[in-house]
């Protein structure tokens, strides 16, 4: 079996693959000071609470946005998996992925594989939002070539610059509401920034597609893809297996 793992600055995603099907995937807070021994007892008890034995990974890919991560789950690969780990970027990426963008080593990996696994499921033109840390919009013409794209910070770290430099103001937790007129300080932060990135979301998708003059399928992903995607008027899928399955792809092309 395949162990894929997505390792963003907030959470890192797994996923299990079996026969190019993902069969399992799990959601974990991305620690930066984990050793390959810590993480190996997480991802042990992960499988084994879907009775699955360490035994059965086969093969490992992995695409980060954490450099100092890296270190630690390439030991953790080779020392209890026995595998050379695949890591994206470390192969040339027009080998997966067709490049329009004047410098591709300016990609993060997470979008390079979003690119790739939304192409195989999607077809082409496309726009690709990925709500992370960092919300990132990805632009990908008719010719399934990556062109560029657009990034704004994320709704947690913009909440949370919110609550830091507004002494008053509460912490809270961002989720769905009916109306922005709100009858307090937290429904009116909730309102506020809900509806501001609805709005914030669907002008950067219209101004893509004015500019590409071309009419994109428009897949969201990541944390807050559900969130947002329900009220946007741009999102047409919201695929939360995205990242997963570009690492399958990308797995599948480069072995």
């Amino acid at each position: 079996m395949l162990l894929a793992l997505d390792v963003g600055n907030t959470n890192t995603v797994l996923g299990l693959f079996e026969d190019d099907q993902l069969i399992y995937k799990w959601r974990i807070k991305t620690d930066r000071e984990k050793t390959e021994d810590e993480y190996v007892i997480l991802i042990s008890s992960l499988l084994k609470n879907r009775g699955i034995k360490l035994e059965v990974v086969s093969d490992i890919i992995i695409s980060s946005v954490v450099p100092p991560l890296m270190y630690a789950l390439e030991m953790m690969a080779k020392k209890y998996f026995a595998v050379d780990p695949i890591i994206v970027g470390e192969y040339p990426i027009d080998k997966y992925l067709k490049m329009k963008y004047p410098n591709p080593k300016e990609l993060g990996a997470d979008r390079i594989v979003n690119a790739v696994g939304a192409i195989k499921e999607y077809g082409s033109p496309l726009i690709i939002i990925d709500f992370g840390t960092a919300t990132t919009y990805c632009y990908i013409d008719e010719t399934a070539a990556y062109v560029g794209g657009a990034i704004t910070p994320g709704i947690k770290i913009s909440v949370d610059a919110l609550y830091d430099r507004a002494a008053k103001l509460p912490r809270v937790e961002v989720e769905e509401t009916d109306k922005v007129i709100g009858a307090s300080t937290i429904e009116a932060i909730k309102s506020g920034v809900f509806f501001g990135f609805v709005g914030q979301v669907d002008a950067v998708i219209r101004q893509i597609k004015e500019e590409s003059g071309q009419q994109p399928k428009v897949i969201a992903t990541g944390g807050t893809a559900e969130l947002i995607g329900d009220q946007s008027e741009e999102i047409e899928v919201i695929d939360m297996a995205l990242t997963l399955k570009g690492l399958a792809e990308i797995y599948n092309i480069v072995k």
